[in-house]
């Protein structure tokens, strides 16, 4: 199952059991419904995940709130407030029922769920939009940020980040590899860039004229199976979704990234 967010204030889950095409070709999917509305927000829904252990669905929007959903009634159990701009992303931690959300308030906020006194702390890390804030493994979260700086925090001591990456274009949605290792940077400046989870970059996606993004990238995403043929996925502005094949990593000036990759419209 899947979540699809929409701009009409409402979050979809769409039933992909009769005629899902997993395979990556650029062919119609065919026709879905969706298996149960998540009504509740007043503007338009940027993003939404799940909560680990529970069906439960939290997501994030416009209006400046996050609301966790039942998965399996659709009734809304908490609204989250209190950022003063529009939301930009949320993530669930892997194993804990834990919860970032990002603001264009220039911070990002952690909601705890473990226990009946639900937990809030605010971090003002960045200068600009905070558009992302991604959990690693069980005690890091990354951020990123319109001030074209990329932090990573230890969630036991949240006062200073363990390393601050600076670059030269405003951050998106970034994205973890599955072994925690390497972090994929999606830039305002139609770049991929790859870094280790210390802040040391790795390399570059190759872009030219035939190969990668011509508009902003706006998201990655790794794919969990390593061994598939492409597991890191972009999409960006220019209405690309691009399938990645990073086979092998080096340090930059010695990238070995293979740019096999299958792309299709979106």
């Amino acid at each position: 199952m899947c979540l699809q967010c929409s701009s009409d204030d409402d979050v979809v889950a769409p039933d992909f059991e009769n005629g899902l095409n997993d395979s990556f070709e650029a062919e119609p999917v065919s026709e879905t419904c969706a298996l149960l509305p998540l009504l509740g927000h007043k503007g338009v829904v940027i993003a939404a995940d799940w909560l680990a252990t529970d069906h439960k669905v939290i997501t994030a929007s416009w209006d400046r709130t996050a609301i966790l959903f039942d998965a399996e009634t659709g009734e809304v159990i908490q609204t989250l407030s209190g950022h003063d701009l529009d939301l930009t992303d949320v993530h669930t931690h892997p194993s804990h029922q834990l919860v970032v959300t990002s603001s264009k308030d220039t911070s990002f906020r952690l909601w705890d769920f473990r226990g009946p006194n639900h937990v809030l702390s605010v971090f003002q890390g960045h200068g600009q939009t905070v558009t992302t804030a991604v959990f690693v493994g069980s005690d890091k979260v990354v951020s990123g940020s319109d001030d074209r700086c990329i932090k990573v925090w230890d969630l036991k001591n949240m006062h200073s980040p363990l390393s601050t990456i600076r670059t030269d274009s405003g951050i998106n949605r970034l994205s973890i590899s599955s072994n925690q290792s390497t972090i994929a940077v999606p830039h305002d400046n139609r770049h991929i860039r790859l870094y280790d989870i210390n802040g040391v970059r790795i390399g570059r996606l190759p872009r030219s004229s035939r190969r990668g993004h011509s508009r902003m990238v706006c998201s990655t995403a790794w794919n969990k199976d390593e061994n598939s043929s492409c597991n890191l996925f972009s999409c960006g502005f220019d209405s690309q979704l691009f399938g990645w094949k990073v086979s092998q990593v080096s340090k930059e000036g010695k990238n070995k990234e293979n740019s096999n990759k299958d792309n299709k419209s979106s």
